[in-house]
């Protein structure tokens, strides 16, 4: 009686066991869905000036209630796979997700030919006498360095003909493909968004400034360059440009014939085409409209004009710290003098915004009316009420000649040193060039030629006022202690 029951439930446990069994097994059967770039309503995306994008992806999806599989297509190629979140726009609780995979293997010619070593194909020619077309049915053997063919029970390679592939091998695909594992318990149609990073694409700014007759005014336009090569385009996508230094964990060519297209044109105020604010510990810029950008493409938008802008220009003279440490018996002759513009970021200046970090080249009329390029800098982010300082080159017509005068040993820290600065002015015009000395040490000035001023705690500054085609002549000596 014991072994019947026995049985009997043992029976009933293997009936329940296999039945659950059969019940799991059932529900893990999935479909597969694919969604493309046709079911795509709307696209946004964040751009940092550090090579990195953030990508939200909005798609129509119709999937049934249960487990599904969803194949999401059309990503950028070079995503950041672990940065990917994808959530419901319907109901944020009807779609989980329980396994997310990122398939990057690529169709191409040599891996087709790799997957289908072993397998039959066929080889497709043209007799170039009959012009009678050949299919030929072979097996590929092996493709290292070229592929080897079975052709009945011959072996040959470098067949003429072209290989034909009954169809695509299951683990190849076409494009970047992003691929769910997902539970679903909305019975209408989802909407979906997909958020993710990605590399590949950037921007920078990039200024045209044109400077007035006198080099004292200046108009100003500036220009976003949108660089994509992220693997993917963006069709009417809402644009937004971060500016700041964002740090990320790690792991160009100039485009001054295109910008000097726009310096030619007059800077005409217009409404701005990107709003600005601040983000963080950084800006934002938002471009009031929609724009798209194509993979593979460089895109410009205008990001700000301005004119009338009042420019200090400024002839400087800079020393070196080595000068001070031993003696020098021979002049250094023809030294540079620079030339440099100084504007303010003020409202007042026609400016007043933040200017992001980029390149600032720098153009002016010739006598015969002609624009031609003097200069340009590369300048960091620039809140508003701060100088944008741009050096432009060195004076041609502007030579400096320096001669240590003396140099001696007062004590074992303790040393004075006298220079002799000779600036020579070759110009139509007076000029003014400021001195900056980088005086090492405890310093103390003994005695100069012309007033000075300790600009900061090894810097004294000299102004010298220069007639045209003469020569001024700076003298000092300092005593250091370091």
């Amino acid at each position: 009686m014991k072994k019947a029951a026995l049985f009997l439930f043992t029976g009933l446990f293997f009936t329940i066991f296999i039945s659950y069994e059969y019940v799991f097994a059932k529900d893990l059967k999935t479909t597969t869905f694919s969604t493309g770039i046709e079911d795509q309503t709307g696209v946004a995306i964040t751009i940092y000036n550090v090579n990195l994008g953030l990508v939200k992806d909005q798609r129509d999806i119709k999937l049934p209630e249960g487990m599904n599989e969803l194949r999401f297509m059309d990503v950028a190629s070079k995503i950041i796979p672990t940065s990917v979140y994808i959530k419901s726009l319907v109901n944020p609780q009807s779609l989980h997700i329980l396994e997310q995979n990122y398939e990057y293997d690529l169709l191409n010619p040599q891996k087709l030919l790799d997957k289908y070593v072993g397998r039959e194909i066929k080889l497709f020619s043209k007799n170039p006498y009959t012009e009678r077309e050949e299919i030929v049915n072979a097996k590929l053997l092996s493709n290292n360095g070229q592929p080897i063919f079975q052709i009945g029970d011959e072996i040959t390679f470098g067949h003429p003909g072209r290989i034909i592939f009954p169809e695509v091998p299951e683990n190849l695909i076409s494009k970047p493909t992003l691929i769910w594992l997902l539970e679903n318990t909305l019975g209408s149609g989802q909407k979906v968004e997909a958020t993710y990073l990605t590399d590949g694409i950037n921007w920078r700014a990039d200024y045209v400034v044109t400077l007035n007759d006198k080099d004292n005014e200046a108009d100003l336009s500036g220009w976003v360059t949108i660089d994509n090569k992220s693997g993917t385009s963006y069709k009417n996508a809402k644009l937004k440009l971060v500016a700041g230094d964002v740090n990320r964990v790690t792991e160009e060519p100039e485009y001054r014939d295109r910008m000097l297209k726009y310096a030619m044109k007059e800077a005409v105020p217009s409404a701005p085409q990107f709003k600005e604010e601040e983000f963080f510990e950084y800006h934002i810029y938002t471009l009031q409209r929609e724009t798209t950008l194509k993979d593979n493409q460089t895109k410009q938008i205008n990001l700000v004009t301005a004119g009338g802008i009042p420019v200090k220009k400024e002839l400087v003279f800079h020393g070196s710290k080595y000068y001070y440490y031993s003696q020098y018996t021979e002049s250094m002759s023809k030294q540079k003098v620079g030339v440099y513009i100084e504007i303010e970021n003020k409202k007042e200046n026609n400016l007043g915004i933040p200017l992001p970090k980029g390149i600032v080249r720098v153009y002016k009329h010739d006598t015969e009316g002609s624009l031609q390029f003097v200069g340009e800098d590369r300048i960091d982010h620039t809140p508003k009420d701060e100088k944008v300082r741009i050096k432009l080159g060195d004076a041609f017509d502007v030579v400096a000649t320096r001669k240590q005068t003396d140099w001696k040993k007062i004590a074992y820290d303790t040393y004075e040193a006298a220079f002799e600065i000779s600036i020579r002015n070759h110009k139509k015009e007076d000029i003014t060039v400021r001195v900056s000395e980088p005086i090492p040490g405890d310093w103390t000035m003994l005695n100069s030629s012309h007033n000075y001023r300790k600009t900061e705690a090894f810097t004294a500054e000299f102004i010298l006022q220069i007639p045209k085609d003469k020569e001024t002549k700076l003298t000092y000596r300092v005593r250091m202690r370091y």
